[in-house]
This record gives structure tokens, sequence and C-alpha cells, in this order.
């Protein structure tokens, strides 16, 4: 039997989230910016929850395509809200902060940044390995996820906070957080 992080259920898409994505270095500029509205669409609420609804919000937000997204209006609001409940997060400030954050994403690529490389600069480059033995030593925030979040939001970005900022690194992979004891942990001979 695999171990993994503590922080996993029986659910086999949380699991396969775990053993697949969590953790895994991406540096997909799109994908990235999907992530980090993710993860703001979790702040107050479990992450299991938005991985769940993950189909429906690339559904209502355009696949997560900036462009796209940068367009929507009031109107795209009011019908994001009267989704059916299972559908998405149905709150108005959440739901504004991915427009938001398509217009500030697009505004970077206009000056010529590239969000990828932007993002990882925050650690470098390259993945910090942490090497955690229980979930009681994970930080929920770290300098670089707060210097990241202040950055973001200096951009116009919004929901992104220190600590959903280090949600994102560990996510992403620019922080890997999975415990010594996890088979995904770089440490160990079966990741």
């Amino acid at each position: 039997m695999l171990i993994r992080c503590g922080w996993v259920n029986d659910d086999p898409r949380y699991q396969a989230y775990h053993d697949q994505e969590w953790g895994m270095p991406e540096y997909d500029s799109r994908a990235l910016f999907e992530k980090l509205c993710l993860d703001g669409q979790q702040a107050g609420l479990s992450w299991f929850t938005i991985l769940c609804k993950i189909p429906n919000y690339r559904t209502a937000f355009a696949n997560f395509e900036p462009a796209l997204i940068a367009h929507f209006t009031e109107q795209d609001v009011e019908r994001l809200m009267s989704m059916p409940e299972a559908g998405i997060v149905r709150n108005r400030l959440k739901i504004r902060s991915i427009i938001t954050n398509a217009r500030a994403y697009l505004q970077m690529e206009q000056e010529g940044v590239n969000f990828s490389d932007w993002l990882w600069q925050f650690v470098g480059g390259s993945p910090i390995i942490n090497h955690w033995s229980n979930l009681d030593e994970v930080p929920v925030y770290t300098p670089e996820s707060r210097a990241m979040a202040r950055s973001l939001k200096k951009r116009g970005f919004s929901f992104v906070g220190d600590t959903i900022c280090y949600a994102f690194m560990q996510a992403t992979g620019m922080v890997n957080d999975h415990l010594l004891a996890c088979h995904r942990h770089p440490g160990n001979v079966s990741s």
C-alpha cells in the first residue's frame, strides 16, 4: 500500500490529485493562472471541495483562457451566481476575482512579462524541496509566499493572500511539501 501525505482522504480523485499533480513542477503560464484562480476559490473551504468542482469551473470560466475571461461582464457574474449549487462556489467576490485576475494576467502579458517565469522567480527558478516528517511542521505561509502575494496584489490580482500563495506554491511544485514518508517525496526510491 502506498504511503501518502496525511491530508489525503480515501476518495480516488483526491489520491490521484496527490499522486499525479500536487507538488509536480508546473511551468505552463495558463495552467499556473488556472491553479492560482482555483486556489483563491478555496479560501475558507477545503481543497477537496474545489477539486470536485474543477470541471464546472472550466466550463463556467472558458477553460481559464484569460483573454476570454477578461471580457466577462456583470451579466456574466449574475449568470455564474445563478449556477446550480454543485457547479461552482457562488460567491460574488470570488467570481469577480477570476475576472480581475484574467485582466491582470493580460496586462502582464502586454508588458512582455512571462507569467510562469515571473512566478517561479519567488523560489529562485527551481523547486524548494522540504523535509517534513509530519503535517504539523508544514507552514501555512513563508517569506516567499508573502513576497508573491504582495507582488501579485500590486499587479492587480485578488484572492492571493500569503496562505493562498503558499498552497499554490505547494500545488504547482514550486515547493515540494510531500512528507518524508510519502511515496511522492523526491527522496524516496518509488517517487
